[in-house]
């Protein structure tokens, strides 16, 4: 009998780009298909093509939508998959509205970076995927219902359960028959991202318990997060509005623009409505958040406070912004505003162009709300970043930085270590991958003393295992390595060189004189001449 194998092409070491392949009878299912974030190295992973080949994929399983989950599925269908994409009824209905705007977002970045890198001689470079390829994948999707068995394959069945995350987020159950031997299933479970508990939107997660090997997250595994209630979370954004409002000025809010978006929104209404905060207009200035706020308005019957949810949207201090141009006009509005953009870690979307044009003003407030991979511009400047470069440009940073963890869609350490000790027995071995080194450390050392006897594996990118009757065993990883070991949340080359061009500009500004320059110019200049020197010998060679 041919044993299961489980290979990790994403979210393994490293937080973004889950993507699972699961081998098993003859049949290969994706588990997750998501884009990479972060470090421009790890981001140029979404580029390159898949280290399997995606006509061979038989089935793939969504566990939401969010897109370092879902992100790559119009890239896996252009490369040639035909199968089924399964998923909850939500995350069908938001990755409708996700991927194509994915599509656009990065048709637009493209077309902008293409035009920097023709007045820099460079080569033009192509869009991951178009909206267009995003439109025609959308007719793969399957969906089904929390709780109920569907074949994914023959001989694997799956069921997804409420993972209190996002809207349609699902923890995956698939059963492997015989997997064990004659009768004898093998059962798997896929964490997906777990949400913490009392979630303003959704019922606490659930999962079955007693499975064979469990894949967890991991990405709060280090944290042990402030235990607030509603009240406290929204005391604590009223604090920050209240800090940042100046006549002049503006909080800027870099935001998920789904569920985080819509999180925010009914907090600052509630504070305004109950006169805690005074009425001032709030832009969410994110086409897909505009569609994402569409979708939870059709499913606020299956949402907590849904009925609420409406009445903000439809509040005359709430304006959703579509066009350039309604986007662009946010700029000239007069008195203090505040602007919430896409995308949560500043990587990409409008939050860039406000950020240009507010950072370096002691006036404006930005509020990071979220998660901040490492080497994302979110991350640098939550790190205190005296300046930074956004689309070439290098802005100084003073406007006042605030983060504020309480609007996370994660489980924090604690939540997550109840919740996979909730799920014993685990017979066979537990995968704590969507973590940085740090978080997947602390969680492991947390959850060892209730797993007893139970191997806690931390696969690496592009690691695979087969899952025995015994035990997980290691078969190796691609080769060669599509990142450097250790690479993952790291940051990389790209994040030292934008830090050492910003450090070369900030110690040239601060010379005394002209001669104070030439000298910094002349050190930096003879630290380059041996390796010019070299390339010059071997031209001549």
């Amino acid at each position: 009998m041919k044993r299961p194998r489980l290979a990790f092409h994403g979210a393994a070491g490293g937080v973004t780009g889950s993507c699972f392949r699961l081998a098993f009878a003859g049949t290969q299912v994706l588990v997750d298909c998501g884009l990479f974030q972060g470090a421009k190295s790890e981001k140029e992973l979404n580029y390159r093509p898949f280290p399997f080949t995606p006509r061979s994929i038989d089935a793939a399983i969504l566990t939401h939508a969010h897109v370092d989950h879902s992100g790559l599925v119009p890239k896996l269908v252009k490369s040639g998959f035909a199968g089924p994409i399964h998923a909850a009824k939500a995350t069908v209905d938001l990755c409708s509205a996700i991927l194509p705007d994915t599509g656009y977002v990065q048709e637009t970045e493209v077309r902008q970076l293409n035009r920097r890198n023709l007045a820099k001689g460079r080569e033009a470079v192509e869009p991951i995927y178009t909206a267009e390829d995003a439109v025609a994948c959308l007719t793969r999707f399957r969906p089904v219902d929390y709780g109920a068995w569907f074949q994914v394959a023959v001989g694997i069945r799956a069921r997804l359960w409420n993972a209190g995350h996002l809207l349609g987020s699902s923890s995956l159950e698939v059963e492997l028959a015989e997997a064990r031997g004659p009768g004898r299933p093998m059962r798997l479970l896929f964490s997906g991202d777990i949400g913490p508990t009392h979630k303003l939107f959704h019922e606490d997660p659930e999962a079955p318990s007693d499975v064979d090997y469990l894949v967890c997250e991991s990405t709060y595994g280090g944290t042990d997060r402030v235990d607030a209630s509603a009240d406290q979370r929204r005391r604590a954004l009223r604090d920050v509005v209240r800090a940042a409002d100046h006549a002049d000025g503006a909080l800027l809010i870099p935001s998920f623009a789904v569920e985080r978006t819509q999180e925010l929104l009914i907090d600052l209404y509630l504070l305004m409505r109950s006169k805690e905060l005074p009425w001032v207009p709030i832009f969410i200035d994110s086409p897909l958040a505009t569609k994402a706020s569409a979708v939870f308005d059709a499913h606020a019957a299956d949402l907590r406070q849904g009925e609420l949810l409406r009445e903000t949207f439809r509040s005359r201090h709430v304006h959703f912004t579509e066009s350039v141009e309604q986007s662009k006009a946010i700029g000239r509005t007069h008195g203090f505003h505040i602007v919430i953009a896409g995308s949560g870690m500043c990587e990409a979307g409008r939050i860039r162009h406000h950020l240009k044009d507010w950072l370096w003003r002691d006036e404006a407030t930005v509020l990071l709300v979220g998660y901040q991979a490492q080497g994302t511009l979110g991350r640098i400047l939550q790190d205190g970043a005296a300046r930074v470069r956004i689309q070439d440009e290098e802005i100084a940073v003073r406007a006042r930085i605030r983060s504020l963890d309480l609007y996370s869609g994660h489980a924090d350490a604690p939540e997550l270590s109840a919740w996979i000790e909730k799920r014993r027995p685990i017979r066979l071995g537990l995968f704590l991958v969507h973590g940085e080194a740090a978080a997947v450390e602390a969680l492991k050392l947390r959850v060892a003393p209730v797993l007893p006897g139970v191997e806690t594996i931390v696969p690496a990118l592009d690691s695979a295992y087969e899952l025995t009757g015994s035990g997980a065993r290691e078969l190796g990883k691609t080769k060669p390595p599509r990142l450097p070991a250790g690479m993952p949340g790291h940051m990389d080359w790209h994040n030292d060189l934008t830090r050492l061009v910003l450090d070369i500009t900030s110690a040239i500004d601060k010379a005394a004189d002209e001669r104070s320059r030439n000298v910094i110019i002349r050190r930096i200049r003879r630290a380059l001449e041996p390796e010019e020197v070299e390339r010059g010998a071997s031209r001549r060679r």
